[in-house]
């Protein structure tokens, strides 16, 4: 990702699609599954709470996967991979991923916020006013590391 003249912070409505594989069968679906920072879906016998709980299709396992907020920096050290998002997942691994919209960013100089950042197109950009430069995020890419 490259970051121009901004610091880049996700908001709570955060949304991302994900493919998701299941850590019992290794079933991978077609389908995309929406992970956001606002759902909270209870697990079976009290053991908290997630973002997403969901059977599997192949092994009828149930799995959960809980979406956490992180900030970006990225005017100061740009093109380097930065966590935007971190996800605990209990029976699930992400295999995929597509950011949606729910990131905001502000100017690194002049603090400009700029409320709604969509990055579906895996570019964005806009114009600092106070500034007076364009500022953007170009060529997001991800990866999933485990911890």
């Amino acid at each position: 990702m490259f970051c121009r003249s901004l610091s880049l912070y996700s908001l709570v409505v955060f949304s991302s699609r994900l493919q998701l594989k299941c850590g019992n069968c290794g079933e991978v679906p077609d389908k995309w599954q929406y992970v956001t920072l606002m759902e909270s879906v209870p697990l079976k016998g009290g053991r908290g709470s997630a973002s997403m709980v969901q059977k599997c299709k192949l092994c009828a396992r149930e799995n959960s996967i809980g979406a956490h907020e992180s900030v970006i920096k990225c005017a100061s050290d740009n093109e380097k991979f930065k966590t935007m998002v971190q996800f605990e997942c209990r029976g699930l691994e992400p295999v995929d991923f597509q950011p949606q919209a729910g990131f905001a960013a502000e100017g690194a100089e002049t603090g400009t916020p700029f409320p709604e950042v969509n990055l579906l197109e895996k570019d964005w950009n806009d114009y600092d006013d106070k500034a007076k430069e364009s500022v953007g995020i170009y060529e997001v890419t991800h990866r999933f590391i485990k911890c």
